[in-house]
């Protein structure tokens, strides 16, 4: 077999032009000292902060990243299956940081903090598209004031806590309050705006829960049409503190890919990213911390805690319209012990955040759901994230539901109360009939504004409690029917004025007609 000898000269010519006489240096070091997901590393001289580390072992190669610097060695935390790791074992630098995979393809996915599958679905591509995962947050000229509401769709929310895009609202409370089903209420109330230029993709970071938990969250997700635009982003109670630790900063992540859309000209994406809860992600970080030497402070937590935290929910913001116009709207869930919104954890998220719900024990048991204490959850922004029609209708909610606990208190002492203030405990308890709600059964803007109008005027007072939601039901039911196109013209001003005598003409001839529920169908 002849070879010819210019077709070997090409070879020879190809091999020396691709050749490259520049040595490959990569640091080493060697593991003195491993142990629940923490490692120290001798021989990492000139390893950066926060810096990915190979670790090898005899079952194949285990990720890690440094966390400490110290005089004769580095402190790393391991990330997957520490319990492969042994002293003596050889560690690599990578000279990169953490990246973590992101795009469309992650929608509708159970990922890891690593972005793993979880669900048992096939391996995701993104096509090598990936956000690092801690990065500095966008600057004051990156930003715009919050002015489009986030809509969730519980009217006790929406009404008087409002929450914007871009903005960052902490819910708060005892275990077994409703935290999380706010924020999976809220998720369901997006669906309306998938597929539209308004769309908002949704990431749920769950932190240290039980799978079963988790599970069911997605399967409810999965129930109500949600999944096909939210990433769940789970690290389980069994997993180990590292990947606890990483989650919310991998869920950000994945959402920054969304928000930052419009600098390659492309939409950029509204993102509302739930993150369940930073509660355990503290007592994660703290256990790290104390294995890895860190001085503890007050409460034996690190010093470092609150920039824990306000790296991560500073990163939530409206961009301006030169940088896209893109959004994060972070929903935060802290839980306290007995109420106890003064310690550690809860005041430094309070001091971060734009504002807290706040989920009482007390009400939750007394039926009243969603769980709301109007006397200290605010919203920093406020009306200047609510529609027109909603400020027309609730501007004096908050004041009138404060005047009515305390006007409650006072009755329940047996006084004789004048007609006035009777008046005023008969408005004010169907008011909190009216805002209650169940959960997974989001209210559209536009019914929440007719439904508050029709209790604010006084239509409801001598409607029995009982029947209030019957009644608001039907009236809802109306205006999507005969009275559609006073309804159309509320849609397109947000605005009740020049429709306000319309809208209580319908009211009141609704009234006039409407019987209430038999027992039976009640």
């Amino acid at each position: 077999m002849k070879i010819k000898t210019d077709e070997i000269t090409s070879v020879i010519k190809q091999e020396i032009e691709q050749f490259s006489a520049e040595l490959e240096i990569s640091e080493v070091g060697r593991v003195v000292e491993v142990g629940d997901g923490i490692a120290r590393i001798y021989g990492l001289s000139n390893a950066m902060s926060g810096e990915l580390l190979e670790f090898e072992t005899k079952g194949g190669t285990v990720m890690g990243q440094v966390m400490n610097l110290e005089l004769d060695t580095v402190g790393a935390i391991i990330y997957g299956d520490y319990l492969a790791v042994c002293e003596g074992d050889t560690v690599k630098s990578t000279n990169n940081l953490l990246e973590i995979p992101a795009g469309e393809a992650m929608l509708g996915r159970v990922v890891d903090p690593l972005g793993k599958p979880m669900d048992g679905g096939p391996p995701i591509d993104t096509g090598g598209v990936t956000q690092k995962l801690d990065i500095v947050a966008p600057g004051i000229a990156f930003r715009q004031p919050v002015t489009e509401p986030m809509q969730t769709g519980i009217k006790a929310i929406d009404s008087m806590i409002p929450v914007g895009r871009g903005q960052r609202e902490l819910i708060i409370g005892d275990r077994k309050t409703g935290k999380t089903a706010i924020a999976v209420d809220t998720i369901i109330n997006q669906r309306d705006w998938w597929g539209t230029p308004d769309a908002v993709v949704c990431v749920y970071v769950a932190i240290g829960q039980k799978e079963s938990t988790v599970a069911g969250v997605v399967e409810t997700l999965r129930e109500h049409g949600a999944m096909d635009y939210t990433i769940v982003v789970s690290a389980s109670a069994a997993d180990p503190a590292p990947l606890q630790y990483i989650a919310p900063y991998a869920g950000c992540a994945m959402a920054e890919y969304f928000m930052w859309q419009g600098q390659e000209g492309k939409t950029p994406k509204h993102v509302l990213c739930v993150y369940d809860d930073l509660t355990k992600q503290a007592h994660a970080y703290r256990q790290l911390s104390l294995l890895l030497r860190r001085p503890p402070g007050r409460e034996a937590y690190p010093g470092d805690v609150f920039y824990l935290h306000s790296r991560l929910l500073e990163r939530s913001t409206k961009l301006s319209d030169k940088y896209g116009g893109g959004s994060i709207t972070a929903l935060p869930i802290i839980e306290t012990q007995e109420g106890d919104v003064s310690a550690y954890i809860p005041t430094n998220v309070i001091s971060i955040t734009d504002g807290q719900i706040y989920l009482q024990p007390e009400l939750f048991a007394a039926g009243t759901r969603p769980a709301i204490n109007v006397g200290i959850s605010v919203s920093r922004v406020g009306g200047n994230a609510q529609i027109k029609a909603m400020k027309e209708v609730a501007g004096s909610l908050r004041l009138d539901l404060a005047a009515y606990r305390e006007l409650e208190a006072f009755a329940q002492l047996g006084t004789e109360l004048d007609v006035s203030s009777q008046r005023q405990l008969d408005r004010g308890a169907r008011m909190v009939q009216l805002l209650k709600q169940n959960q997974y059964i989001p209210f559209n803007a536009i019914d929440q504004c007719i439904s508050i109008f029709t209790g604010s005027k006084g239509f409801l007072d001598d409607i029995d409690l009982d029947h209030v939601h019957a009644f608001e039901a039907d009236l809802i039911e109306l205006f999507k029917s005969s009275k559609k196109d006073l309804r159309d013209k509320l849609v397109e001003t947000k605005s009740f004025k020049g429709l306000e005598d319309e809208f209580k003409a319908a009211v009141r001839d609704f009234k006039a007609n409407w019987a209430p529920p038999t027992a039976s169908n009640d």
